[in-house]
Parts: structure tokens; C-alpha cells; sequence
């Protein structure tokens, strides 16, 4: 089983529960979704050069490289046929393997897997033009070292995130994590916001990598 691999670097998550850390990442191509404002569209069509790896290939990669972190992302990783053998692959040479989705996709499966991953789900809201194809059954799979993440550009964005939060009771379940569309909207914006309606418990998280390197590079 070979997988379609755009790009492999070592950087430290810019963002997640382990943001500021060394990790691998693991970047497929292909997305189901087309969001507004994603960084990553160039590795979203079935066309993208990418290298063909099988899950030793990507093991050797990332024992070179000597990071016990590892994101498997995208596009969107959960389309990738089979994930689950190159996952638990790296699990059993003890990698932290953290999956980012984009929270169109069940992950109930992989979920109960022997070798669960730990997620970091995205809640596509209102100005993403992609909220339509949220599953939120997902929220039922959750687990305390999971994350929910909300990407929001203005004030209908954070209010949705609000209703989503409360409506699900997410932050009794994972973390919760609040993060600016880059140069959409302001982060002290946001804390007004969390402050207003009391979200205890909800992390605002700035993408790291965006501010140490131009926010357009790749590889980083």
C-alpha cells in the first residue's frame, strides 16, 4: 500500500496540544473540502506531485530524522486508503501520531481502533463556505487528548463557535482550541469574546509557524 505524499519536513507544531514541539509532518494530497481561506490548497487536487511511500518508507523518514512527534495531514489524511496500517505502524515504533481533519469525514472508526490516534477536528464555520459538511456524530468519539478546533475570521464565525461549543458540551469531552483566520481578525478580538461569554475552558491559539516564517511558506 502505497501512499500519496505532498511534502515531509520536521518544524514544530504551529498549532494543536502539542503546539511549540518538534514534530514530523506528514503532509497527503487531496481534500474533499475547498475552504475560503486554506493555506494548503496546492496539495488538495488528485493531480498534486506528490512521492509515493508505503509505510516503511515513512517510518524510515521519520526515524532519520529522530522526532517522536508525528501529523498526519493534508488535504485531508482520512480520504488516504488504508491510514489505518500506516498508523499503526508508527504507533508500534512509538510515535505520538496525531491526526488533523477537517471534521467532514467519521472518525468513529479509527476512533476504536487498538491504535487510536489522537485528533485535532475542525469545525468548519460560517465563513469557511464548508460548515455544510460538519459531522457532528464525531463529537460522540472524543476523548480528553483530542482537539476541537474553530478557525474564525469575524464576529458571525466566533458566535457559531459559541453555539457549537455549548451545544455539544466540548470542552467536558477534549480540548477546545479558538484560532484567528490569519490576518482576518484580530486575536484581542477574540478574547473580548471569550470573555464576554464566559468560555472557560476554550484556549485562544495564534498558528505559531505563521508568525516565525512567512506565511506562505511551504515546509515549515
Amino acid at each position: 500500500m502505497f501512499y500519496p505524499v505532498a511534502e515531509k519536513f520536521v518544524s514544530i507544531n504551529g498549532e494543536g496540544r502539542r503546539a511549540g514541539e518538534l514534530a514530523v509532518f506528514i503532509r497527503f494530497r487531496k481534500c474533499n473540502l475547498s475552504c475560503s481561506y486554506c493555506d494548503t490548497k496546492w496539495a488538495n487536487s488528485d493531480d498534486c506531485s506528490a512521492e509515493m511511500l508505503n509505510a516503511d518508507d515513512i517510518l524510515n523518514y521519520i526515524n532519520e530524522e529522530g522526532v517522536t512527534n508525528v501529523t498526519l495531514t493534508g488535504g485531508e489524511p482520512l480520504l488516504q486508503e488504508n491510514i489505518e496500517i500506516l498508523i499503526e505502524k508508527l504507533m508500534k515504533n512509538e510515535c505520538n501520531v496525531e491526526i488533523e481533519t477537517n471534521g467532514s469525514i467519521s472518525i468513529k472508526k479509527l476512533s476504536q481502533s487498538s491504535y487510536r490516534p489522537n485528533f485535532t477536528l475542525d469545525y468548519k464555520l460560517p465563513s469557511s463556505d464548508m460548515e455544510n459538511f460538519m459531522i457532528t456524530e464525531n463529537y460522540n468519539y472524543l476523548s480528553e487528548n483530542d482537539v476541537v478546533k474553530f478557525v474564525v475570521g469575524n464576529l458571525v464565525d466566533l458566535k457559531k463557535a459559541d453555539e457549537i461549543i455549548k451545544k455539544f458540551s466540548l470542552t467536558e469531552k477534549c480540548l477546545v482550541y479558538i484560532s484567528p483566520v490569519f490576518g482576518k481578525i484580530n486575536p484581542d478580538g477574540i478574547v473580548e469574546f471569550m470573555k464576554l461569554k464566559h468560555l472557560n475552558k476554550v484556549r485562544l491559539q495564534l498558528q505559531l509557524h505563521k508568525f516565525i516564517w512567512n506565511p506562505n511558506e511551504k515546509g515549515v
